[in-house]
């Protein structure tokens, strides 16, 4: 029965052009890549999916002091963080990550968690108790919606960046505690929230801010600092999360805030209290990666991606101009994320299909990951990606355009 039960759903996603397939990465990140589909052998293909936003994570010194770590420590940390887990480097990690976080957040400190995933979960379950309220941008990601989903407190959606709605909601609640969050920048569109409206509403309005920084972290402000910093945001109502396995190369999330809200999470959150402390290798390589995004080198990588943002959206514009027909739209955005919204599954699949068989990984992305009807390709750029790869991949998106528009009545 439940073996009939699961074939059914598997065969409804499939009609609705929906089938996941997972693929097999047989060498480091880098933006040539090999890799191998379901059935498929291996082939080196140009990448236009991984979120290693500043191409650290085959990076040598990061490698060197990955290495280094193990030699120190061990591959693991063999208990959760409360037991024996949390050691010497996870703790100058955190310590690191709150001077990071200083000039945004006043007497910020961290804590590090496995991903950010959990670390949404622990934040949203927290500090969502029963006298609290939520209010959610309808687009924030999973891990936000599926950690509210736990919280004891009310949910209030509003419409993507729209700060009236917001205030409106703010104005009306009469909860005692009221915690706005957000992504940063929204990792299927690109775009970026108005953190400096929504933290004016927050010191309005009595509420706190909670900012998931997955995609700015590393990128986006002055040294990479992310978009509070981007912003010129600071305030102890700031609640910010930022992942490490995108810019920074490595795994792992970190939440900032001020002390009584992580020591709240130490006490309190589940999804760090009852898990496996991440490996101390991993936390001694992160300081690495911290010294990198800051560095001289950090900047000039983040310049390089700025440019490669320019090319790209130039060049897509011009498709765009000459191919009307195919209705297809770009994405305003001012970050690596570009999306090519396509409209149909099908025909984003079908898109993607000939990317991929130009050599180049472009997945389609498709509800319930995005809206439906707006299926698109999201393209990621990283700081190693050159010149010559974006012209490559605008080559092969105007042949396919040229080809579907050909195909239209």
């Amino acid at each position: 029965m439940l073996l009939d039960h699961l074939n059914h759903k598997l065969q409804a996603i499939a009609a609705q052009d929906l089938t996941r397939v997972l693929r097999v990465a047989e060498s480091a990140t880098a933006p040539t890549q090999t890799v191998r589909g379901a059935g498929d052998s291996a082939r080196e293909m140009l990448m236009f999916c991984s979120n290693d936003y500043l191409g650290l994570a085959a990076h040598p010194q990061l490698a060197e002091a990955f290495v280094g770590g193990v030699r120190r420590y061990g591959a693991g940390s063999g208990a959760s963080p409360l037991i024996s887990g949390h050691g010497l480097a996870h703790e100058q990690l955190e310590q690191a990550l709150a001077e990071w976080m200083a000039p945004q957040i006043p007497q910020a400190q961290a804590l590090f968690f496995c991903s950010g995933y959990m670390a949404n979960m622990a934040v949203l379950s927290v500090l969502g108790d029963a006298e609290a309220e939520i209010f959610s941008d309808e687009l924030n990601h999973a891990s936000i919606i599926d950690g509210a989903r736990l919280a004891k407190a009310p949910v209030q959606r509003y419409a993507h960046c729209d700060v009236a709605a917001l205030q409106a909601l703010l104005a009306a609640s009469t909860a005692k505690i009221k915690l706005i969050v957000t992504d940063a920048v929204f990792s299927m569109d690109g775009d970026m929230a108005p953190l400096d409206q929504l933290l004016a509403l927050a010191e309005a309005h009595d509420a706190w801010l909670i900012v998931d920084d997955a995609h700015g972290f590393g990128v986006l402000g002055p040294q990479g600092r992310g978009t509070p910093a981007l912003f010129g945001l600071c305030s102890e109502r700031l609640i910010v999360m930022g992942t490490l396995g995108k810019a920074a190369g490595v795994a792992g999330a970190f939440v900032a805030a001020h002390p009584t809200i992580t020591q709240s999470l130490l006490q309190a959150g589940r999804t760090y209290i009852f898990t496996t402390a991440p490996p101390p290798a991993m936390a001694h390589a992160l300081l690495t990666s911290l010294q990198l995004m800051a560095s001289e080198e950090g900047e000039q990588r983040r310049a390089n991606l700025k440019r490669l943002q320019v090319q790209l959206r130039k060049g897509i514009a011009h498709l765009l101009a000459d191919y009307p027909q195919l209705g297809w739209q770009l994405v305003p955005s001012d970050t690596q994320v570009q999306a090519l919204i396509i409209g149909e599954n099908a025909a984003t699949m079908r898109l993607a299909a000939r990317l991929d068989a130009a050599g180049l990984r472009v997945p389609g992305i498709r509800p319930p990951t995005v809206p439906k009807g707006t299926a698109r390709l999201r393209i990621t750029l990283c700081a190693t990606h050159t010149e010559a790869d974006i012209q490559r991949l605008l080559q092969a998106l105007n042949e396919a355009a040229a080809e579907l528009a050909s195909e239209l009545p």
